[in-house]
């Protein structure tokens, strides 16, 4: 499942292997509007944009194509890119051997490799995240999100410049980023992220409450949220009433779907938890909400399944609730 396709190769073989298309169009955050088109994947039913974060595929390979292939074979249309693969993609050092998450990953490597990325990101040539955006949206999948360990407290100014720059050229409206709790550090990002007309999505966990993001919202109308509704429902709370209070600050949302706080808050296969994923995905139909809803895959892989196999059911069970 690893094995690298030529550029060439590749995209001949996913114009082939696409199923449905993409057409932009924007609304206030540069949000895409789809319409049906044979030949290219489309994961937008009833106007829900359904994408994923290839953080999904971070056991099969960090490599930039080969996961457009894997989103191909999902039928998806649109994806929140995670930093590493875009980057290994546009010439960065050599990243460590060692996983970055789960079993047998190398915290220490990984911080030494953070630093050696810094004066890499501020002189890199963006034109290359140009050529990858062109890529993507050829074979007929949109990059709406771009998520790099380019914006967290310990990063530069330069850092953060460039990951506003870097979303810009692949075509993205967002970046997005691990809540800080720090409101000097939300200001600085949306400082910074104004000048680019780029939103910053603060991405949470348990930590997440109703009102979370509420100092940082007001802070700056370029500070966002990037909902997590599997790990709401675990935190102990609705996502159907933080869906219709706090949409217009959501640029997006992940999905999964997660046992309550009472039931234990396992993750499981979608359709086997307590998180209301059919009621939320057609209230967004319902309500028009322009914010992708993102499937984030972490429940336990089932015996003779894969990542590929059980995103595409994710796309099916959506497709299914939206009755597309």
């Amino acid at each position: 499942m690893k094995n690298h396709l030529s550029r060439r190769k590749f995209l001949q073989l996913s114009s082939i292997a696409a199923l449905g298309a993409v057409s932009p169009n924007t609304n206030v955050w540069g949000m895409p509007a789809y319409i049906k088109n044979l030949g290219k994947p489309n994961s937008v039913f009833n106007g829900v944009q359904i994408g994923v974060i290839t953080y999904s595929f971070r056991h099969l390979t960090n490599d930039a194509e080969q996961l457009l292939k894997y989103c191909l074979e999902c039928g998806i249309s649109g994806v929140e890119l995670m930093g590493d693969p875009a980057e290994a993609f546009v010439g960065a050092p050599k990243a460590p051997s060692a996983p970055k998450w789960g079993k047998g990953a190398d915290v220490e490597a990984w911080k030494a490799y953070a630093k050696a990325l810094a004066p890499w990101r501020a002189q890199v040539d963006i034109k290359r995240f140009e050529q990858l955006r062109r890529i993507y949206n050829k074979a007929g999948v949109n990059i709406y999100a771009y998520k790099p360990s380019a914006l967290g407290i310990n990063n530069t100014d330069a850092e953060i410049h460039y990951a506003c720059r870097a979303a810009r050229a692949l075509g993205a409206n967002q970046v997005n980023v691990e809540y800080p709790d720090n409101l000097a550090h939300t200001q600085r990002l949306s400082s910074i992220a104004s000048k680019y007309k780029i939103a910053v999505g603060y991405h949470g966990h348990l930590q997440q409450t109703f009102d979370m993001w509420d100092a940082a919202v007001a802070q700056s109308k370029y500070n966002a949220i990037n909902f997590d509704m599997g790990h709401y429902v675990a935190a102990g709370f609705d996502p159907k009433a933080f869906v219709h209070a706090k949409h217009k600050h959501m640029v997006s949302m992940h999905v999964k779907d997660r046992k309550n706080k009472q039931h234990g808050g396992a993750n499981l296969p979608w359709g086997e938890g307590d998180t209301p994923i059919v009621e939320v995905l057609q209230q967004m139909a319902r309500s028009h909400y322009k914010f992708p809803a993102t499937i984030e895959l972490e429940y336990k892989i089932p015996d003779g399944s894969d990542e590929v196999k059980e995103i595409a059911k994710c796309v099916e069970f959506a497709r299914k609730a939206l009755d597309a």
